[in-house]
């Protein structure tokens, strides 16, 4: 870890940009430029090869890459803005896939799409205040709960959990949040009920819990019967049959994300015989 990270930063003082390809589940730094691997054209010998991403290329055929969380493209070249091991995921026809940079970061970054957990904090009109987490609180109107109207208004108080998802979310505007989906249909979004634990854990954690072949969530199904929440922004809102359970169920997964899976498997062992 600490030689790959003397590596990246010796590439940053030096100015130089290194090949994507080259870099891949290292460490990378903000301010670092990454070159990507161009398609075979008609540039004649030589033309493919490790080359400068050109996005105005017209014509000549070049590799499509998709910039996830800690890139961004700067010209030709893609952009570094978080520290962290650069990660890459195969496309599934043609293209150079998604690029984006793993890390282990506690402070949220509100992205269109993302399903979150927010607490209410303010009403102002017909507009209320969510914590989400982020910089600023996101924005969320009466009118985007499924059924209502203006006669039939949904009973949010400060202080309420909502989850819901993220249909504006820019440096640039004031994110703002709904609780229907395309369709018009709450889909599981709205507000979460009173009872149940409400926690914060890494936004590495949740991305490991949501992954399809996450083992986790199955385990802790078979303990006791429960109802779960999990937001984007690295909050949990977990609730079993006893105020026990529960706290149980919250350290488990919580305490998962430094474990092994052989630790795992006894303390869940333990924990059905007794």
């Amino acid at each position: 870890m600490a030689e790959a990270a003397g590596v990246a930063a010796e590439s940053l003082v030096g100015g130089r940009a290194r090949a994507a390809c080259t870099v891949l589940d290292q460490v990378v730094l903000p301010g670092e430029e990454l070159l990507l691997p161009e398609q075979e054209d008609a540039e004649g010998p030589g033309g493919a090869g490790e080359r400068p991403l050109r996005l105005n290329a017209g014509a000549r055929s070049r590799v499509r890459v998709v910039c996830g969380p800690g890139l961004r493209r700067c010209g030709d070249r893609l952009l570094v803005t978080k520290c962290g091991r650069l990660r890459h995921k195969e496309p599934g026809g043609s293209g150079g896939g998604v690029y984006w940079v793993d890390s282990q970061q506690k402070r949220y970054v509100p992205v269109k799409g993302d399903h979150v957990i927010g607490i209410v904090t303010a009403k102002s009109g017909d507009i209320f205040k969510v914590d989400v987490g982020g910089s600023e609180p996101a924005s969320l109107s009466y009118l985007a709960f499924e059924g209502a109207t203006k006669r039939n208004r949904p009973n949010v108080q400060v202080g309420d959990l909502i989850y819901g998802q993220f249909v504006v979310a820019n440096k640039d505007m004031e994110p703002e949040m709904v609780c229907i989906d395309s369709c018009g249909r709450a889909n599981g979004m709205g507000v979460i009920g009173q009872d149940g634990l409400l926690f914060k854990v890494t936004l590495g954690l949740i991305r490991k819990l949501l992954a399809p072949d996450c083992e986790i969530i199955q385990e802790v199904g078979k303990l006791y019967p429960l109802e779960i929440v999990f937001g984007m922004n690295g909050r949990i809102w977990v609730k079993a049959k006893t105020v026990q359970q529960t706290l149980i169920l919250a350290n488990i997964l919580e305490a998962c994300e430094h474990m092994t899976a052989d630790q795992r498997k006894q303390i869940f062992s333990r924990l059905a015989e007794s």
